[in-house]
């Protein structure tokens, strides 16, 4: 059964729970129809015939479900032709998805907002059903669409048009999810957190949002620069900005989107449209650049007070724990003594995953590895070259590889060991102002081409 039903000949949406079917011009509407679709009903006319339809869900994922109303107990009611079609409205909810409404409603009352759960409105001669809405400051309305684990590879279908009617109707479209390909996805403002159970999602922990939120990176483009040119030249000389993956945890994402103090926002590059959430400063500051690329915009002043540790238990943590602060450099080799890569390489496109706390495997410090800045003297510091051979080792380990299952494993582990070394080599040419290029050519070629280093 379904409460929405649209009128094929009529063209209009009628909604069975008020009184006036949503059409108060028509004072007698649902006396015609009803004696229209019994006398069809009394002549044996197929239903498809009758010019009725589900004008909710079903009409929502594309199909046309032909409808026939009854009253029983003096309620009026549209039932579906085929089971399969009422089936459709039907779809458990799993707890993991109860569990995000739950806690998104918790965040934000928490901080005096208001929010509500499968919430129908109107738009145009059609309706949206936003899974969790929350009023913000400023008549802004957030949107919640939580996708999960639990759906087929092909439930997205729709959802740029979804969210594009979410937009018309002043509704700020938010999608989350735990699954990687969704969060990959650029139709739509997605956020993404760890596959997690129902009772960990629910607790009042700390719950990290490790992808979907980035921090805006902005540069001058000189040889100084550490980021590639975006237009494809050596250097330009203009500015640029370049998003950086940073991690927000969910209960202040909730919160501060409502507050307007995390905004969506568009990022175009040569190739490809990007949507992610970003800080409203850094939307305004990106809007400067947009405006006058010749300048950096001026950074706003942070007036905010200093962040204090939360308090509450973290229900999910980084995938990677590991840092490069036990490959320590001898005093007598020049560089920083100890690495802990924060700053990760920036393709020309913004990367579509998020790292966290990037570093080497365990089995990175061997004997002949930390020994390695002592027998070659090449005034770069030992850590890179230790972090370089780690991430070597690992590409080697996976190309020596042939099932599925532990190529897969061991590409992860190689990626974090690569992304450890770049991060290190950012950090470093930073550093020493030194061009960033040369710094990662000459650490490639100590460590791969040592036969063809110069003697002192």
């Amino acid at each position: 059964m379904a409460n929405i039903v649209w009128h094929t000949k009529l063209r209009i949406f009628i909604d069975l729970n008020k009184d006036d079917l949503d059409h108060p011009e028509f004072p007698d509407l649902w006396e015609t129809i009803y004696r229209i679709d019994r006398y069809h009903g009394r002549l044996g006319t197929p239903v498809r015939e009758r010019e009725l339809q589900c004008g909710g869900v079903c009409r929502e994922a594309g199909v046309e479900a032909w409808m026939h109303l009854r009253v029983r107990n003096g309620r009026r009611e549209a039932v579906h032709e085929r089971s399969e079609d009422e089936a459709r409205h039907t779809v458990p909810m799993s707890d993991e998805h109860k569990a995000y409404q739950e806690r998104i409603l918790r965040a934000a009352e928490e901080g005096g907002f208001h929010g509500d759960s499968e919430v129908r409105t109107r738009v145009g001669r059609s309706w949206i059903q936003t899974d969790t809405l929350v009023e913000g400051a400023d008549s802004r309305r957030i949107g919640w669409e939580v996708q999960l684990s639990t759906i087929g590879s092909d439930g997205l279908r729709g959802v740029r048009a979804r969210a594009a009617k979410a937009e018309k109707n002043g509704i700020t479209p938010a999608w989350h999810t735990d699954r990687a390909d969704y969060g990959q996805r650029h139709d739509t403002h997605w956020t993404r957190s760890n596959n997690l159970p129902a009772y960990v999602i629910a607790r009042t922990g700390d719950l990290r949002v490790i992808s979907g939120f980035r921090k805006l990176d902005f540069w001058h483009c000189d040889v100084h620069a550490v980021h590639p040119c975006p237009d494809g030249v050596r250097r330009c000389g203009k500015a640029h900005a370049t998003p950086v993956p940073k991690d927000v945890m969910f209960d202040d994402l909730v919160r501060q989107t409502a507050a307007g103090t995390i905004v969506p926002i568009q990022f175009r590059t040569p190739t490809k449209l990007y949507r992610f959430w970003v800080t409203d400063s850094d939307q305004e500051r990106y809007n400067d650049l947009l405006s006058d690329d010749t300048q950096l915009p001026a950074a706003p002043e942070d007036t905010r007070a200093p962040a204090n540790a939360s308090r509450n238990r973290p229900t999910c943590r980084p995938e990677l724990i590991a840092t490069t602060s036990t490959l320590s450099a001898p005093p007598s080799v020049p560089g920083p003594a100890t690495f802990s890569p924060v700053l990760p390489t920036q393709p020309p496109a913004p990367p579509i995953e998020t790292r966290t706390a990037p570093g080497a495997p365990p089995e990175a410090e061997t004997d002949e590895e930390n020994q390695v800045g002592s027998t070659i003297q090449t005034g770069l510091p030992e850590t890179l070259i230790v972090l370089q051979r780690v991430a070597d080792k690992e590409h080697l380990r996976l190309q020596q590889m042939a099932g599925n299952d532990e190529r897969k494993r061991q590409r992860d582990v190689w990626f974090e060991a690569a992304h450890a070394a770049q991060s290190a080599v950012t950090q470093y040419a930073q550093a020493k102002r030194l061009n960033r290029y040369e710094v990662e050519k000459e650490l490639r070629r100590l460590v791969r081409h040592p036969e063809n280093t110069p003697a002192e």
